[in-house]
């Protein structure tokens, strides 16, 4: 899962957005479909996946351990299921990619398997700290090497004397609960996790339409071993992730009028929607629905302006993953963004407080560094080069600058756009944006 050319976005200043889309399907819940069917009995049929190389690495890892998963058409996967105990050693490494979830869900699943696994990933993956799930999972008796600074290759030796315990996390954290919890699933007794701010629960709720019964309390969810998974049809919304590019540019460029369609709104993700409206965003919901136990909606985007704010803090477990743009957001609004209590940024696929800092710095906005966050004051956004050093939510985030720019931006190091976002530059255009990749 590597790339041969690094590629670069060149986008012209100015423009707006205009027109209806639907993103591509949600990263999260596709990664899970995959994992879930494959160890669910019987035949899981998804629609809506999403084809990005961070998904395809997981439906590949797992077909590298025997499991039969089909892709009769686009967007579409057939998975039929092998049960908890069916898996078998794959004959390489698994190369995870680009995709921490993979790996940090699939160390949990795979500490409990009858047999060694090897997990790797591409240069990026390979920097990314794995303590906060082996540090835990050994607490249940899993067998987990890695390198000496915690980071992979990971091999695990697969146990089958996994005990349940009863974990705090010390950082919100959605990757290190799944982790634990599919876990949980091979351990004696009950695994619990306590988490000290709300994170996405798709796999809880996941779990729950497979048939596993599962206890919430308060910030504590919890799984008991021995169960088993019954598969169970999988729509996926659109990813709300990738919606916030568009959500911030219809935002920031003047006369704009964009509805995105079929939005997965769970509770636990939409911090983006949140923080947006509480900086003047003109955003409504439409259409309404449930689809596969998850809520969905279309939304409506027009041009509005902007104010700079404090950040809640207990939004930011709900938007970790959309900050890069709201960085844009906070560069075009008036007044001062401050956001703290976000040190999770510093080791997604980049430190993301650090090089979003950077390269609004080289576009002429004031951005301020913190330990656990960054202090924005809006300002008129200009041209330059910026480096959004191989990672994909960088580099769409500063494509979504150039809107509020008054001159080109060019945006280096694009390869992993397509980890999340495969058709990104088409509908980029599409919706009009001035885009060459």
């Amino acid at each position: 899962m590597t790339h041969d050319t690094i590629l670069e976005f060149n986008v012209q200043p100015g423009g707006r957005l205009q027109g209806t889309a639907r993103v591509p399907g949600d990263k999260s819940i596709s990664h899970r479909s995959i994992m879930l069917g494959a160890l669910a009995e019987g035949t899981t049929h998804v629609t809506g996946f999403l084809e990005g190389e961070d998904t395809l690495a997981t439906l590949a890892a797992f077909q590298a351990m025997g499991v039969n998963i089909t892709r009769p058409s686009a967007q579409t996967v057939i998975i039929q299921g092998v049960g908890l105990h069916g898996l078998h050693a794959p004959q390489g490494v698994l190369d995870l990619g680009n995709s921490g979830t993979s790996m940090r869900l699939l160390s949990g699943l795979l500490a409990g398997q009858g047999f060694t696994a090897t997990l790797t990933g591409d240069k990026s993956l390979s920097r990314r700290p794995m303590r906060r799930v082996t540090d835990p999972l050994s607490q249940m008796g899993a067998v987990i090497a890695s390198t000496e600074t915690g980071t992979p290759p990971l091999v695990i030796t697969g146990q089958n004397t996994l005990r349940g315990i009863h974990y705090t996390m010390p950082i919100a954290s959605a990757q290190v609960k799944s982790c634990l919890l599919l876990a949980g699933l091979y351990a004696s007794g009950e695994t619990c996790v306590t988490e000290p701010a709300p994170t996405r629960d798709h796999t809880e709720r996941m779990l729950t339409s497979f048939g596993y019964d599962v206890k919430r309390e308060g910030n504590t969810v919890c799984v008991r071993g021995g169960g088993q998974l019954r598969a169970a049809p999988i729509d996926v919304p659109a990813d709300i992730s990738s919606a916030a590019f568009f959500m911030v540019g219809a935002s920031i460029a003047a006369d704009s009028d964009v509805t995105l369609q079929h939005v997965g709104m769970n509770p636990t993700r939409i911090g983006v929607l949140n923080i947006l409206r509480e900086m003047g965003a003109d955003l409504t919901l439409l259409n309404e629905r449930w689809v596969g136990g998850e809520p969905v909606a279309d939304i409506r985007i027009r041009s509005s302006q902007l104010r700079g704010i404090r950040i809640p803090e207990d939004q930011v477990p709900l938007a970790i993953d959309e900050f890069p743009v709201l960085f844009i957001a906070a560069a075009c609004a008036t007044g001062e963004t401050v956001l703290t209590g976000a040190e999770e940024l510093r080791v997604k696929e980049s430190d993301r407080i650090q090089v979003m800092a950077d390269g609004l710095q080289t576009l002429g906005i004031s951005a301020t560094p913190t330990p656990d966050g960054i202090i924005i004051q809006g300002g008129q956004i200009g041209g330059g080069t910026v480096d959004s050093h191989g990672d994909h939510r960088i580099a769409m985030s500063f494509t979504i600058a150039a809107l509020r720019a008054n001159a080109p931006i060019r945006i280096l190091d694009c390869a992993n756009v397509a980890t999340s976002f495969p058709n990104f530059v088409s509908l980029a255009q599409t919706l009009g944006i001035d885009l060459q990749g």
